[in-house]
This record gives C-alpha cells, structure tokens and sequence, in this order.
C-alpha cells in the first residue's frame, strides 16, 4: 500500500521535511497548510520539489469551521474555500481535509451540515478537488466518525467523502466495527496515529501526545483491518502531533515514523517482511572504558574471572556462570568513563534476525575484523547501542568466542549465574521510537511504560521482554537528560542467593549503595519478615519488593563512568524490575554524587 506522512509529524523547513520523507522511503506527504505559509516556495516550486523526490502531495489539511452555520457566514467560507482550491491546483494536491465544526456560529442542524457540504463539493469539484470529511474528537457537534458519515452519505455528492482518523475514533472509545458499513470508495482517506493511554483533556492529548503506530496503546492494527475489509485502497497515512517529535531531527523521526507503517502492514497481511527472529538470550554485554581498572577490580569483586583475551583488539572476556562481559579499552571509546555500548543477543537464526533488522530499516553497521575473526551481524538500536545477533557453542554456526584466546585462568564464580536484564538510558527523543525497535525489529513484547520519581522529576521507563525471560531490557529516559551518572546504564546480574553474593562483594572490597535507614523502617510497615532478616537486608543495602507472582531482592554497586551492576534474586515467577524501590536508588545515588562527586 501506499505510505503517506504529514508534514506536521516532523521537524524542520518544508524543505527539510520533504526530503527526511522522501529519505525514508514514503510515497506521499499531506501538506499541513502551516508548513507551506511558512515556506519561501511557491506552490509550483513545492509541486516541482515533490515530485524530483518521487512524492505525491496526497492531502491538503486542514480546512476548518466550514459546515452548519448560518448563510451569511457559509457564503463567506466558501469564498474562502475557493481560493484554497486555486492553491490546491498550483500544488497539485486533489484532495483536501475539511474538520468538523468548532467555530460557535455552528448549529446542530445535520440537514443544514449536508446541504452546506454538498455545495462546497461542487466547488471542489469545478478544480478537480475532492472533500474528505472528518469527525474532529472534539468537534462541536460532530465528534464522532459514523455521525460524520451519516451527513456525508445524506448529502450524497460524488466529490464528498470521509476522512477517518484513527486518533480521533479511538480517543473517543468509539467501536471502529462500524467502518465495515462505509463503502470503502467513500473513504476518501485514512490518518493513523497511535497514543498512550492518558485521562486528560482529549484536545491536549491530540495536539501533544499522539505518536506512531505501535507506540502506544491504541489498537490501531484492528482499525486498519476494518477499514480495509470495506475494500478502501488510499494510502496509509501518519498524522502524528507530538512535541519530541517536533523537536527532533526530522531524518531519524521519517525513518521510525516509516517502521513502524511497515510494522503495521506486515500485522494487516498487506507487507511480506522477513520473519521475526526472537532473541532467546544474552551471550555478551560489551563495556567501553579508557581505563580497564576501575572496572577490572569492580568484576573481580563481583566474582568474575578474566578469562580470555581478543587476538587482535584491546579486548577481554570477563566470566562468571553464563555472563560474558567484554571490556574494550580500543582508541574509538569515549573519553568520559565505562559506558555499555554493545549487546550480544543469542538467536536462533542469526542472518535471518539481521535480515529482518535490515528489512525494517535498522542501520546495518560494518565490522572491520580479521579474516579469521567469527562473521557477526550486528545493527544500531536508536541509542546506538550495538546489536549483535550470535550463537554460541551452537554446532554448525559461528562462535564469537573463537575470536578470543584463553587466559589460562578458569571461571570460577561467585554466586552469579547470568545477566538476569540490561537498563538502557534513552535519548530524551528516542523513547518512543526504542520501543517500537525492539518490538517490531527484535520481536520483544512490550511492557506498559511506569513513570518513577527522581528527585529532580520523572523517570520513564519501559520493558521489552522475551516470552520466557530470557531476553529482558529496561529502556528509560530521565528527567535531567544531563546527568549520565545517576540516569546510566546498568547491567542487572541474577543470582540465587542476593545475600551471599552482596556479601562477597563487601569482603572482596566492592562499595554497595547506601540505602536511607527509612526506607528499611517503611518496609517494615508494609511487610513481614523473618526474624533477623530486614536487618541483614539494612546492613548490606539490599532493597526489597513483591509482586502477584513472587519477590524480588536486589541491591546496587557504585557507578563507574556510566555504568553500574545490580545484584538480583527472583523467586517465584517475579516479573518486575523493583520498580517501586527506583526512587529510592536514584535518590541515593544522586546522594552519593554529591559526596564523593562522582
């Protein structure tokens, strides 16, 4: 099908939109009537520009406050109307959006709405324009997409058809079953925006908080399925009002603005992509650092052993059970501290997982490596992070670790037994556009999104998970977007015995977060312990949570460059990531900044 974007979804000139669209890879763009005020192009110019990229201009929007108002003031709006048609033609767009009502001289007169309509299609019709009618979410007296079709079929005029938007149906709760009674010629065209699900003013929430399809909790794959079973053939268009997005660069917004249509159609049955590859594992977390260190001490105390260098980079294998840190001291790395910057992702189909990622425009990132060196396939997540997709000890597939050579120096361990989840700051306009990655990319499910308190604002923060656990990423984005030390990236290791893991990390030399005496005296009062047992977690700084499956104990190391370690015990199916005690780490790490200034 073709895919539409309007110009208001992106940042930037006209100009600069086009030409993020276009690099995208859309076939058409709604010209948002704002846009092209503020242009210094002239409509022909914009034409020209359109089509030297291979865009259609499939929408002119919007056209407002036009129907059910008494004659004087009809006749005024459709002079108006008529010099809009003229531009219309110089642009070469054939289809304009015209809203329902809000203006106050509107009466509740749905007669008098067809009527009025009907004769603005004549006009339209004279410049070779047609008239898609929408039912604004917060229209006067028309807010609701099957009102707005019963006055578009009683006026009956051929240059008249509906406009459905999937904000504006779903916001309102209306069952979007009904679209299956439209003949789908009279669909003049389809507007996709997905939300999250809020309880606020739904004019705010359009104009601030709409984002891409499967970004947020609409069902808009089930909308799409309705209208296209009454056989509507026009684009699938985004029409997305959210203020990130309007401040983010324009070229990686058209990008994940475009996923997440090929996500949809894939879902819809109308876009063969390859199969999802779901990640079953992590083999390596990678930590860059310009000095190994601070880091080498905090892993040995954490019970790792180095066990095996690269033959050819500045790179060691840490292990301990089945977690594998790399520790890359190379003269690309960042001059600021340790920082995760890559991720090994256990697949059982490794080309077939980087072919999907590269289907569904993920940057494919090119290894310089010997010709010994194992081949990987690796992507950029929109952070940047370093995707790799590997099997490892699988007979007949390459192995990462055979581009390592032994360090004499068996694992021993400590108690951990693999990475239980990795924590992946976000920047502040890539949040979004994370989620839908590594849903529709990686095949992950994603988790509602839980607001955290910091001490200086919110905390958001979003799971994406593999069916069985196996695969689980925690992507936040902070309040102070500023401050890499507190809001940093962390790698959650699971043990089966917290206790004794922090324990061997104190004696080893390791520093564990302080945690306020009151938060222990409030767990107290929400929970019964064991004789003895909130003491232990009170010495050792061990934090504490229940959810309806089990109970989650978990404490934190000291951070080092950008990165810290989290010790964590789940038992009984726990499913959460300890959640409620984040304001209370992030508060005390804040703390511990302040002291030691670091």
């Amino acid at each position: 099908m073709r895919t539409s974007i309007a110009t208001v979804s992106l940042s930037g000139s006209l100009t600069e939109k086009l030409d993020a669209a276009a690099r995208a890879g859309f076939d058409g763009v709604e010209i948002f009537e704002n846009d092209l005020l503020a242009s210094p192009l002239t409509p022909e110019d914009i034409r020209a520009r359109c089509a030297d990229l291979g865009l259609g201009i499939d929408l002119y929007q919007p056209m407002r406050d036009i129907e059910a108002v008494p004659e004087a003031e009809f006749a005024r709006n459709l002079r108006r109307a008529r010099h809009k048609f003229e531009l219309m033609r110089r642009l070469g767009a054939d289809t304009v959006l015209v809203c329902s009502s809000v203006s106050p001289h509107a009466v509740d007169d749905d007669a008098l709405a067809a009527e009025q309509l009907s004769r603005l299609a004549d006009a339209a019709r004279e410049s070779g324009v047609r008239v898609a009618y929408e039912a604004l979410a917060w229209g006067r007296h028309v807010s609701t997409y099957d009102h707005a079709w019963r006055i578009v079929e009683t006026a009956g005029h051929p240059a008249l058809g509906t406009c459905l938007d999937s904000f504006h149906i779903l916001s309102r709760g209306s069952d979007p079953k009904g679209i299956e009674d439209i003949p789908g010629e009279k669909i003049f065209f389809l507007q996709l925006a997905d939300a999250p699900l809020l309880a606020m003013d739904v004019l705010q929430w359009s104009r601030h908080y709409r984002c891409f399809p499967g970004q947020g909790g609409f069902d808009v794959t089930g909308l799409v399925r309705h209208v296209l079973r009454t056989g509507y053939d026009g684009p699938l268009s985004l029409e997305v009002f959210n203020d990130v997005f309007r401040q983010a660069e324009a070229g990686p917004t058209a990008v994940d603005a475009r996923r997440s249509l090929l996500v949809l159609q894939e879902a819809v049955g109308r876009a063969a992509l390859p199969e999802p590859v779901v990640p079953t594992g992590v083999a390596f977390a990678e930590l860059v650092t310009p000095d190994a260190e601070p880091l080498a001490a905090l892993l040995g105390a954490l019970g790792f052993t180095r066990t095996a260098r690269h033959r050819g980079k500045p790179v060691a294998l840490w292990e301990q059970g089945d977690a594998r840190i790399l520790v890359n001291t190379g003269p690309a790395v960042r001059r600021d501290g340790a920082q995760l910057a890559a991720i090994g992702l256990e697949s059982p189909d490794p080309a077939g997982a980087a072919r999907r990622a590269e289907a569904l425009l993920a940057p494919v990132l090119p290894r310089r490596r010997a010709p010994e060196d194992a081949p990987l396939d690796a992507v950029a997540a929109p952070d940047g992070t370093e995707l790799f997709f590997c099997a490892t000890g699988r007979p007949g597939l390459p192995d990462w670790r055979a581009d390592f050579e032994d360090t004499g120096q068996p694992a021993t361990g400590a108690g951990i037994r693999g990475i239980d989840h990795l924590a992946l700051t976000q920047p502040w306009h890539h949040f979004d556009e994370a989620a839908l990655f590594h849903r529709g990319v990686l095949g992950l499910h994603a988790q509602e999104s839980v607001d955290v308190a910091d001490p200086y604002g919110l905390l958001r923060s979003r799971a994406v998970t593999d069916a069985d656990g196996g695969v689980r990423i925690a992507l936040t984005v902070g309040a102070a977007p500023t401050d890499d030390t507190v809001h940093a990236q962390h790698i959650a290791l699971a043990t089966d015995d917290v206790v004794a893991a922090a324990r061997r990390f104190r004696e080893a030399g390791g520093s564990l977060l302080p945690v306020p005496a009151n938060y222990y005296d409030d767990l107290a009062a929400r929970f019964e312990f064991a004789d003895g047992e909130l003491e232990t977690y009170r010495e050792l700084g061990i934090l504490y949570d229940r959810d309806a499956h089990g109970v989650f104990r978990h404490c934190y190391t000291r951070t080092i460059g950008r990165v810290f370690f989290e010790l964590a015990q789940r038992d009984d199916g726990y499913r959460g990531y300890g959640a409620p005690n984040a304001p209370v780490r992030l508060a005390a790490q804040h703390a511990v900044r302040a002291l030691t200034g670091g």
